[in-house]
């Protein structure tokens, strides 16, 4: 099962794959790590699917990652008197607490955190950006507003306040719940809706204690203000455009995208670009050509992974389109600009062993035209640091962890391995031979550049670099 790419497949499942059959197609077709959104379904749902992709790792013999996805908090307006109501440009519409039906002149937002939070002069945005208010006047249960654009508003619809820091956890109580359920049941990376502020970040750490990877996901203007400090805080980043693309202006988004892909490689962590890269193919077996070169986009840019949401999880096409994103990347990998791009936006190694030895492998697989770099790592950190690299050779990454093995799927170039602890030198050079030509990366008479860390299973202690002929 080895992957002919670098950049990985995240494929969110939903009513659309759900059976086993569907989900070993979508595997052998390229998905690399599985989504469970809990925004939708139920845990019993949830758990069901988690079961099917633990059986089909022990048949395929691959590590799989899984990512459950919280739905954070959803601020939305209340019930409109039969339904619906429709507000005219200019207008003036008011929002409070009372729950007494909405009207063309008022709605109820039954959120208190949002009116502490407002000042005259912010927009509200409703219904995905379709309807925009701008507050005039407020207090603490109440904003009057004018109407900037209109038309149809209807009962529950999302209210984003894209210019404000609200006071409000990322994490509900339905949050918490799900996140101790999906801990419970061995999931590898958590990702955190809703991020505002580092100390949202430092907030999830303390609740997951170390039993999966933090993904954050970076939805919220404000968190792009303080992009470093959560990136350095985190385990790994989703690029969430859709609502990115709600709270910001859409033309600014291509760019952050790429700020905030350079920024995690230059960090050394694992980035997904997802929402809406193949989103045509939720009804139709192809994707239009913007989307083919969209997700291109995020490939050249370096990103560790792109992701599939409604086209695997809803869509009629579930297998062609991660077929479809496996081509595309294959495609992108092979073409000779993609190499230049990415060794024009390789970083400096920082001042440490770790880095320097990381660095050296690099160089040395690319000037012996060796088949492949081995890492030995316990937590995976020393597996990052050579995919922070972007070698262009692949990465095996070798792990005693059941855990780091699966946490690994996600990260580019790593093809992971779950093997037995080694002790010693020879050990350490036997095993990444006999690794490398059982999983098809080498073969006699070629040569692997291996990093390790001694004393062995110390975390971040990256310090051999060691060429092994295999005979």
């Amino acid at each position: 099962m080895r992957r002919r790419r670098n950049a990985k497949i995240v494929a969110t499942l939903g009513p659309s794959s759900s059976t086993e059959a569907v989900i070993a197609e979508l595997f052998e077709a390229g998905a690399d790590v599985f989504r469970l959104n809990f925004s939708h379904g139920s845990h019993e749902d949830h758990k069901s699917r988690y079961e099917i992709i633990r059986n089909l790792e022990a048949r395929f013999r691959r590590p799989i990652g899984v990512l459950v996805d919280l739905q954070g908090p959803k601020l939305r307006v209340g019930e409109f008197k039969g339904g619906k109501t429709v507000l005219e440009p200019t207008q003036s519409f008011r929002l409070d607490l009372d729950s007494a039906w909405g009207d063309n002149r008022r709605a109820p937002l039954p959120h208190p955190e949002v009116f502490r939070s407002l000042a005259p002069g912010t927009d509200l945005l409703l219904d995905d950006g379709r309807v925009r208010l701008r507050v005039t006047d407020c207090g603490r249960d109440f904003a009057e507003t004018l109407v900037v654009i209109g038309g149809e508003l209807s009962d529950h619809k999302g209210v984003n306040v894209p210019t404000a820091v609200l006071d409000l956890s990322p994490l509900t109580k339905k949050d918490r719940d799900d996140l101790r359920f999906g801990l419970d049941l061995g999931c590898d990376w958590i990702a955190l809706s809703f991020v505002q502020r580092p100390e949202d970040v430092a907030e999830a750490r303390r609740l997951v204690a170390g039993r999966a990877g933090i993904m954050v996901k970076l939805e919220k203007p404000a968190a792009i203000e303080h992009l470093d400090e959560i990136v350095t805080l985190a385990d790994a980043v989703m690029v969430a455009r859709g609502d990115l693309g709600v709270e910001l202006p859409p033309e600014d988004v291509p760019g952050l995208q790429k700020r905030i892909v350079r920024t995690c490689r230059q960090a050394g962590k694992p980035v997904i670009v997802a929402t809406q890269m193949l989103d045509s193919m939720v009804h139709s077996p192809t994707p239009t050509r913007a989307e083919a070169s969209d997700v291109a986009t995020a490939v050249y840019d370096g990103a560790d992974a792109v992701m599939l949401s409604a086209e695997t999880a809803a869509g009629h096409y579930p297998i062609e389109s991660v077929a479809m994103m496996d081509r595309i990347i294959y495609r992108v990998e092979h073409d000779p600009l993609y190499r230049r791009l990415i060794d024009a936006e390789r970083q400096e190694p920082e001042a440490t062993s770790a880095d320097a030895i990381t660095a050296a492998a690099r160089q040395v697989a690319h000037t012996i035209s060796a088949a492949a770099i081995v890492t030995f790592s316990s937590t995976g950190s020393t597996t990052l640091r050579a995919a922070r690299e972007r070698p262009a050779v692949p990465i095996l990454g070798l792990t005693p962890r059941t855990g780091t093995a699966r946490k690994l799927a996600l990260a580019w170039g790593v093809h992971s391995v779950q093997t037995e602890d080694v002790h010693s030198f020879g050990e350490m050079v036997s095993t990444a031979i006999e690794v490398a030509c059982r999983e098809d990366f080498a073969k006699s008479g070629q040569r692997l550049v291996v990093t390790a860390g001694v004393p062995f299973g110390t975390p971040g202690a990256t310090n051999i670099l060691r060429i092994a002929l295999v005979e």
